[in-house]
């Protein structure tokens, strides 16, 4: 049995864990790996620790919790850091690790400080350019010096994090691109693209009879999200469609999208807001004709991949979403799963509502499931990860 430690700064009450950590966590376990899960679990879903800890002890998960803390910004994260690193380092003694896979910055903190002073391997998992991202979200305003100092710090941090790393995952090749164009006098070469899997036994196509049309929206909405953007499409898409629906799947607070819909004189009877367990998701979207999902095109999210994208392919639902995030593109085109749009103005928008309304059968359903199993599969994903495991 090899023992690894997995430590993700996200939880696994998070919709991410359950997601992106723990299917791929007990596929490894599966296949002989014996896991200790470190993670950081917010005090707002503690009412879930319960059915995590029935997941994790099915699939045979060693998972220590920790509470995450959020204020005061920067001390609570180095509090948490702090933290961290006791836990790992006392784990490491009892069960002497001999990879850490660390997902994003923080947890790689750690994983380095292993890796140089008791010899562990190290996988740094980076998710995305995280640093750049708190910047391009407005997290981290640089006209604060503590803020400047904080990014950095990180981006001094992610440069050996990919220098000393054993190996260096990236979600998108446009990421790879990036990370080969920062230093191209240091081996990167050992960065592999793995994308946000979905699990395509559990996202199906459901067809359901309809007769209203469903523009659908399925995940988080904040910072990265345009929520403004994808409501003034709506707005363009009652114009012509006036009974349609846009329905939102997310957990986020309703009142968010709500008081927008009312400052853009949104008819809240066309509204649809409902929260949906993971489990759920399938049949709460088989109405959905298409979904929506416009992200902020900045810098840093070329290196992003939407985990909702794999899902909504997996379900053979055609999304409408803009270019320039990560492999969205590339994806969209290979496997004719969907529109993009360049511009967030009229013209874009009424161009693509123009052609979805033109035609009832644009898109093949089970074409574009078909790309999902062949591009985002959860399984060519764990594949992936266990020969990085057997090769380290």
């Amino acid at each position: 049995m090899k023992n690894t430690l997995y430590i993700s700064y996200d939880g696994m009450t998070d919709p991410l864990g359950q997601s992106q950590v723990l299917p791929y966590l007990k596929g490894l376990s599966q296949n002989g790996y014996s896991i200790t899960l470190i993670s950081f679990e917010k005090e707002e879903r503690k009412d879930k620790k319960a059915y995590i800890q029935k997941i994790v002890k099915k699939i045979g998960i060693d998972w220590y919790p920790l509470n995450y803390t959020k204020n005061p910004p920067i001390v609570s994260t180095v509090i948490d850091v702090q933290r961290l690193k006791k836990l790992a380092f006392k784990l490491h003694q009892e069960k002497q690790f001999r990879l850490v896979h660390c997902r994003s910055y923080i947890s790689a903190l750690i994983g380095l400080e292993m890796k140089k002073k008791l010899g562990v391997k190290f996988l740094f998992d980076m998710r995305g350019f995280w640093a750049d991202e708190r910047v391009d979200g407005n997290i981290w305003k640089l006209s604060n010096p503590i803020f400047r100092l904080v990014y950095a710090y990180f981006k001094k941090k992610e440069k050996e994090f990919l220098r000393y790393s054993d190996i260096n995952i990236s979600l998108t090749n446009n990421g790879l691109q990036v990370i080969n164009e920062w230093n191209k006098s240091k081996d990167f070469s050992k960065t592999v693209v793995i994308p946000c899997c979905a699990d395509t036994t559990l996202f199906t196509i459901k067809n359901t009879t309809h007769k209203t049309f469903v523009l659908g929206y399925l995940g988080s909405i904040g910072t990265w999200y345009l929520l403004d953007e994808m409501l003034d499409f709506y707005l363009r898409l009652l114009r012509k469609q006036p009974n349609s629906i846009f329905h939102f799947l997310t957990k986020d607070d309703p009142n968010l999208i709500l008081s927008k819909c009312k400052d853009k004189n949104i008819p809240l009877s066309n509204i649809l807001i409902e929260e949906s367990e993971r489990e759920d998701i399938v049949q709460k979207t088989s109405t959905w004709d298409y979904s929506i999902f416009f992200i902020k095109p900045a810098f840093s999210k070329k290196s992003s991949s939407p985990t909702k994208q794999g899902e909504l392919m997996s379900m053979g639902i055609p999304v409408i979403c803009n270019s320039n995030v990560g492999d969205t593109d590339f994806v969209i085109n290979k496997y004719n799963s969907g529109f993009l749009i360049d511009n967030f103005d009229i013209s874009s928008f009424d161009e693509v509502i123009d052609e979805i309304l033109s035609s009832n059968s644009i898109f093949d359903k089970e074409k574009i499931r078909e790309g999902a199993i062949e591009y985002f599969n959860l399984e060519n994903g764990i594949k992936k990860y266990l020969a990085i495991y057997n090769n380290l």
